[in-house]
């Protein structure tokens, strides 16, 4: 990827990756400063920087004529991801229409992972054997992921202090990916039939997972004017065996516009048979947020 390549890329994340919890978490129930909107809907965007570390734990099938899964963690962060970034886009919004609202978020993000660990090669029936680092010449991952929630929410309370809403909705998290491997060793499949594991060779994989969510969200204003902390929680099930999503930072907003600096954890449990095993992300965010 040339220079010019990844600054381009890296401002595309740097503007897309951050809202899905600063967005959400400030935009409830009452802005003081802003105007009245005859139609009573507020609307809400916000572009968003969001600058994780990754964690994915994948379980690879290996090709049926060895049957088996293939564990393999990838981890990488910012610094190793942003030079390699294909590409990356994210939007969230919000309406709200007295103390109902709906709130939306897509992210997409295409990345590159040379931090990738192969950790054993477990043949159907069989012991795991587990793979040492220094056989692994060369392995790399490309991971695309798409996040996107869709969910209603309540205002229960809000006041001079700030507001308190209940949301409930689903969010889907999509995985596709593809890791190059480059093996020191050649082990021979169980079946008898001549099949092997090793040398040069890639794998993938791909699945949808769709979970049911339930949490809450809202801001709590400071003393000085247009400061306020956002929080936000949100927990579910269905596609995964857990996940779970949780921000707070503190926030500035004047009028129409605001700006939020933030912490943002999002996890996905799925367990040890499934093909993508657990995703954890999690690091700071800056959002700006335009309301009208």
């Amino acid at each position: 990827m040339g220079f010019a390549r990844k600054i381009v890329a890296a401002a595309s994340l740097g503007l897309m990756l951050t809202a899905w919890s600063g967005a959400r978490a400030q935009q409830p129930a009452s802005l003081p400063a802003q105007p009245a909107n005859p139609s009573g809907w507020i609307f809400n965007v916000a572009p968003y920087l969001w600058l994780p570390h990754i964690n994915v734990g994948l379980g690879y099938d290996l090709p049926p004529a060895l049957g088996g899964k293939l564990p393999t963690d990838v981890t990488t962060g910012p610094g190793e991801y942003l030079p390699n970034l294909n590409f990356a886009a994210a939007f969230a919004a919000d309406a709200q229409y007295g103390r109902l609202s709906v709130l939306t978020d897509f992210m997409y993000m295409n990345v590159r992972a040379a931090s990738t660990n192969i950790r054993s090669l477990d043949f159907f029936g069989l012991p795991s054997q587990p793979i040492s680092r220094s056989l692994e010449t060369s392995t790399s991952s490309t991971l695309k992921s798409t996040l996107w929630t869709l969910a209603g929410g309540y205002t229960v309370a809000s006041g001079d202090w700030g507001n308190f809403d209940l949301l409930a909705g689903f969010r889907l998290l999509g995985v596709n990916a593809n890791t190059n491997y480059s093996l020191a060793l050649t082990v021979v499949g169980p079946r008898g039939n001549g099949a092997t594991f090793g040398g040069v060779g890639g794998v993938s994989a791909s699945r949808d997972i769709w979970n049911g969510i339930a949490g809450f969200r809202g801001r709590i204003r400071l003393p000085v004017n247009g400061l306020f902390i956002p929080y936000y929680f949100d927990i579910g099930a269905g596609g995964s065996n857990l996940t779970w999503e949780i921000s707070s930072g503190l926030g500035y907003q004047t009028g129409w516009a605001g700006v939020s600096v933030l912490y943002r954890y999002l996890s996905f449990q799925q367990g040890d048979d499934s093909v993508v095993r657990h995703v954890n992300l999690g690091g700071p965010m800056m959002m700006v947020n335009f309301t009208f």
